[in-house]
């Protein structure tokens, strides 16, 4: 049985975490429902994505505290999309942690070379996911409108306009 005291310490870090969405970028269903899951019982915001090119979408759309990115993906896999992310000014702040099956020397070095900000290994624990979670969001809020540029993209290009 648990202690009172215990549920009253879910309940104020559930609230603590209300208002930050994370990103959950991975091609496999399972990995996406299971994490959602997860993070959603801790009361984390949760967008999902499938591949690179729709994570880069969302990014711009919802500006997430932490992105959870896999690393193996169909058409932007994500290296690439790591690279992306923290080599555009507006984006460059948030958390990227490589999600892998692998667990080799390489694929960790390689996450860190384009920006990476941690590794989990997969099949990854609730707690080893809320872990990382917390450790890269210490002292961050979502309370705050976005602050990326609406007049440029990802990539850093300018959006483009009709009629010039």
């Amino acid at each position: 049985m648990k202690d009172p005291d215990d549920r009253h310490s879910d309940i104020n870090s559930m609230a603590s975490n209300a208002g930050l969405t994370v990103l959950l970028v991975d091609d496999s269903k399972t990995i996406r429902r299971s994490a959602r899951g997860f993070l959603e019982s801790e009361g984390y915001s949760v967008v999902t994505a499938v591949d690179g090119f729709e994570a880069l979408s969302k990014v711009v759309e919802y500006r997430p505290a932490l992105v959870f990115a896999d690393i193996m993906m169909p058409r932007l896999d994500g290296y690439q999309t790591c690279a992306l992310i923290k080599n555009n000014a507006d984006y460059r702040d948030i958390p990227v942690i490589m999600l892998s099956s692998k667990d080799g020397l390489f694929d960790k070095a390689r996450a860190r070379v384009v920006g990476s900000d941690d590794h989990l290994s997969k099949p990854f624990s609730a707690e080893s996911l809320i872990s990382a979670v917390r450790k890269h969001t210490a002292g961050k809020r979502k309370d705050s409108p976005k602050t990326g540029s609406a007049a440029s993209g990802i990539a850093g290009q300018p959006a483009e306009t009709s009629g010039a």
